[in-house]
């Protein structure tokens, strides 16, 4: 079988690289990928008639989509029909992750635990600052629509909540839509499952850190870093993670007869009063992917064939032993403005027992440029939590290219609340 995968960044080399454990290397191509990536084709994720050219030329049978854009765009519905499988959901699916109110609306009406919510419109920004002022500024401020992980907005008082709001409407509009919703605290714990809009199988949960600085400060960004498996999660936990958020989930895509082979994302945030879900992504998280499918002994492309075939609840997930950390090397400024085009040293000095995938990267030359915020993720398995954080960090140290940036504390609170 010859596959295609949609996307450029490290989640799109993860994905490469585990399908080649069921598929020749060559036999998968990916576009447009980036400099590290085998066979990247310069094809854009969102030219879906370049896509279709290419997969018909090349006898692709299936298609693997990585960044939520061409979901949200109707790729799946606009290759209905071709013979060509297309690993994501449909375009009204893809609301889930496209909208944030149709997110917040969709878990309200199916039971999903999660915070309370008010939307706004462009035009209501009085009524907006009112209750901002009521829940003290204790709020998160989400614009409705796809912004690349940037439209969220976590504030701890009403200054920073009204500068929040002031922002949003700079960056997307004076008449954006947008949501308010309480704030919640607690740890954070990345749940992935795969599905045929009726069963559901989970990989590893994993645990994603946001913020650009050491102790979760600093600005949000597309992450830097995660690991998996959190060693606070067990089984109780996962049954209430069941309970509250999966089970009604799956009983709304039912219900809604949503057209929805592929992946569901759900960012949960463990309270004092249990599980709430904080967003749904309708693909697979960047930078999560990069540890939970080297994590994954199961075959990927096996799981994804029988979302289409009806087989995925016979499908039994097995995962490696240990602990997987994944460090993500990002360039000085991100994620705000960065310089692009330095050249990346020390990759052939990786161990080879570690994974490099290639996120914001580039060949210029013959050599390897940086060309993204986020540049390289950093892969590192072990027996042992420590170990695996001490011996990912050492691979990181090998590597260079001007104004290097990373964060040193990546799974670092999980052994300290041992």
């Amino acid at each position: 079988m010859k596959i295609a995968i949609l996307g450029s960044g490290g989640r799109e080399h993860a994905l490469s690289w585990k399908l080649a454990q069921s598929v020749p290397q060559d036999d998968i191509f990916v576009l447009p990928g980036n400099g590290g990536i085998p066979n990247s084709v310069p094809i854009d994720s969102m030219d879906f008639p370049a896509i279709r050219q290419f997969c018909q030329e090349r006898d692709i049978e299936l298609v693997v989509v990585g960044p939520e854009a061409p979901l949200v765009a109707g790729v799946t519905d606009y290759f209905a029909g071709s013979g060509i499988k297309v690993f994501g959901p449909s375009k009204q699916g893809a609301m889930l992750e496209g909208s944030k109110i149709f997110a917040k609306q969709f878990m309200a009406q199916y039971g999903v635990a999660t915070s309370n919510f008010w939307i706004f419109e462009g035009d209501s920004d009085a009524a907006a600052r009112d209750r901002i002022r009521e829940l003290g500024g204790e709020v998160v401020i989400k614009y409705d629509g796809l912004a690349a992980g940037k439209g969220v907005y976590v504030c701890s008082g009403e200054d920073e909540a009204l500068t929040a709001l002031h922002d949003l409407h700079k960056q997307y509009g004076a008449d954006a839509r947008f949501l308010i919703e309480e704030k919640l605290s607690g740890a954070e714990i990345s749940i992935i499952g795969f599905t045929d809009g009726k069963d559901i199988r989970m990989l590893m949960p994993s645990q994603d850190h946001k913020q650009l600085n050491d102790g979760d400060t600093g600005p949000n960004t597309g992450g830097m870093g995660a690991y998996c498996p959190p060693t606070f999660y067990n089984t109780d936990l996962m049954t209430q993670i069941m309970d509250a958020v999966v089970t009604p989930t799956m009983n709304g895509l039912q219900k809604e007869r949503f057209d929805f082979n592929g992946v569901v994302y759900f960012g949960i945030m463990l309270t004092a009063t249990g599980p709430q879900l904080l967003e749904y992504n309708v693909r697979l998280g960047d930078p999560e992917t990069e540890v939970i499918l080297p994590a994954m002994k199961s075959d990927l492309l096996r799981l994804i064939l029988a979302c289409f075939d009806g087989t995925l609840s016979n499908y039994e997930m097995e995962y490696h032993d240990g602990y997987f950390v994944d460090i993500v090397l990002a360039s000085g400024g991100y994620p705000k403005s960065y310089v692009k085009g330095y050249e990346i040293h020390g990759l052939d000095q990786v161990s080879s027992d570690a994974m490099v995938f290639h996120a914001g990267t580039t060949r210029k030359d013959g050599n390897i440029v940086t060309s993204g915020g986020r540049v390289l993720n950093v892969v590192a398995h072990g027996s042992d939590l420590a170990e695996t954080i001490g011996k990912v960090y050492q691979e990181c140290r090998k590597i260079h290219f001007t104004d290097v940036y990373y964060r040193t504390d990546i799974a670092k609170r999980d052994i300290m609340e041992q």
